[in-house]
């Protein structure tokens, strides 16, 4: 029993270890928001269709709407990058 004790530990340790040097996940911004009372503004930021926000707002009084820093990022590139 000691023996199974201590090699959970040193697996415990190990992979304290592994997600310390690990980088990061990288941020990204999705298009789409879901949106409601209990959700600050913009809201979950995390779909990339509007149809798996939609789907995700279905029966929890949510709706849906554009990321607006996506949206804003789209707006200056069609001005001509700048």
């Amino acid at each position: 029993m000691r023996k199974l004790i201590l090699a959970v530990m040193a697996m415990t340790a190990a992979s304290a270890v592994t997600l310390a040097t690990s980088p990061p996940a990288a941020a990204r911004d999705f298009p789409w928001c879901l949106q409601s009372g209990r959700i600050g503004f913009p809201g979950d930021c995390s779909f990339e269709t509007r149809a798996q926000c939609m789907a995700s707002a279905s029966g929890r009084r949510a709706t849906c709407g554009v990321n607006p820093r996506t949206a804003f990022g789209q707006q200056r590139r069609h001005r001509g990058g700048q």
